[in-house]
């Protein structure tokens, strides 16, 4: 109980996501969220040698899906 309650309190405060962190509110598994990044579907940075996404850009990526799916 104690697992499901973290993944829906999120922190607001929050301004970069690991890469787990994107996968999991993107409820995909790390290697395919690398491999989205990787392609550029993924916005991300480096910095310091750590990859972060932005807080944003998981909801950026879903939107842009919806919107290529729904013009297909």
């Amino acid at each position: 109980m104690e697992a499901a309650l973290s993944e829906v309190t999120v922190d607001s405060t929050l301004v970069l996501l690991t890469v787990e962190e994107a996968a999991r509110r993107l409820r995909i598994g790390r290697t395919t969220c690398f491999s989205l990044i990787r392609t550029g579907a993924l916005e991300s940075l480096l910095i310091g040698g750590l990859r972060r996404v932005p807080v944003d850009a998981p909801a950026a990526y879903v939107a842009r899906l919806r919107t290529e799916q729904s013009a297909a």
